[in-house]
């Protein structure tokens, strides 16, 4: 703090004169934060501005950007259960149409030419389900083969370890109460569609006149019932996805606010008030433009000392 003292009548020091000159420098150190501060935004430019909110602001930014990087994550996640959900609702529609088929098939007033045709129109919707499967496709990985599974992190704990959300598409997954997770139609290894076994819907090309196959009236009932029952395990799939979708969409909505709330923290520390620092800027240039008048004045003291001498 500067002290007021005179220096009584010497030439040789000139106190006042130091004590202006250390008050203008300070006004102008004092200028060039403000101007920095409102140049940049930012009321902590460095860790020497404040030690504590620098390093508290940098330990919340990176904690944000993780948040961010989870908020990416999860969004990839509901991209696959999106894609999945959409394939499956794809399927369904046209296991719905294979089914009306065989429930036309199955009525006694049709010839065996209709029922050819049906089961020839049929097996084309069953392609498209093949196509389907296969066309269903997320990050280089086939998503309803019945072999893809990911771990998505989605948050972190205190500590910094990870919080996945899984989807699981396998055949063994115990979610699915069956294995659902096959949808070829020419699974002739394991004659198995959809979780229902000695269902193939490769079988409705092979329906003629010598052999109706599954549209023939000993079979017709057997594969309607399989039909339904894939249906019903399609259904269930898709109602496994929608629950990690709603999870997914809370976790959303969850780092969407959280992020938001960091930045605001983060803007408390590290952001400078405008307004504050405007007037802090004019306050200290009205001390700069003080400072050199009371430097001029001081150094015209010693001038009427030597007058003395005269």
């Amino acid at each position: 703090m500067p002290t007021a003292i005179s220096g009584g009548s010497r030439i040789r020091t000139n106190i006042p004169a130091e004590n202006a000159y250390n008050a203008l420098l300070q006004a102008n150190q004092n200028i060039a934060n403000r101007q920095l501060r409102l140049s940049t935004g930012k009321r902590i430019n460095t860790a020497a501005d404040d030690v504590s909110g620098y390093i508290t602001s940098r330990a919340l930014s990176a904690r944000n950007g993780a948040l961010k990087a989870a908020a990416l994550s999860v969004g990839d996640a509901k991209t696959v259960t999106s894609m999945t959900q959409d394939a499956l609702d794809n399927i369904n529609g046209l296991l719905t149409e294979i089914k009306d088929a065989a429930a036309v098939a199955s009525s006694g007033a049709l010839g065996t030419d209709e029922k050819i045709a049906l089961a020839k129109g049929a097996f084309r919707l069953a392609q498209q389900i093949q196509f389907v499967t296969d066309s269903t496709v997320f990050g280089g990985q086939q998503l309803l083969q019945g072999a893809f599974s990911g771990d998505w992190v989605v948050g972190y704990k205190a500590d910094n370890s990870l919080l996945e959300i899984g989807i699981d598409l396998t055949t063994g997954n115990a979610e699915f109460n069956v294995a659902s997770g096959n949808f070829n139609i020419n699974a002739t290894s394991t004659d198995q569609f959809a979780g229902v076994t000695g269902l193939n819907l490769a079988s409705l090309n092979v329906v003629s006149s010598t052999d109706l196959g599954v549209f023939s009236s000993a079979n017709i009932s057997s594969t309607i019932q399989s039909l339904s029952e894939a249906l019903n395990n399609v259904n269930k799939v898709a109602s496994y996805l929608g629950g990690i979708q709603v999870r997914l969409g809370s976790q959303q909505e969850l780092l969407t606010s959280q992020i938001t709330n960091y930045k605001a923290a983060i803007s408390r520390i590290e952001d400078a008030d405008v307004a504050q620092e405007q007037l802090e800027l004019i306050k200290s240039q009205f001390l700069q433009q003080a400072s050199l008048i009371s430097l001029t004045q001081a150094n015209q003291t010693p001038q009427s000392y030597l007058q003395l001498f005269r």
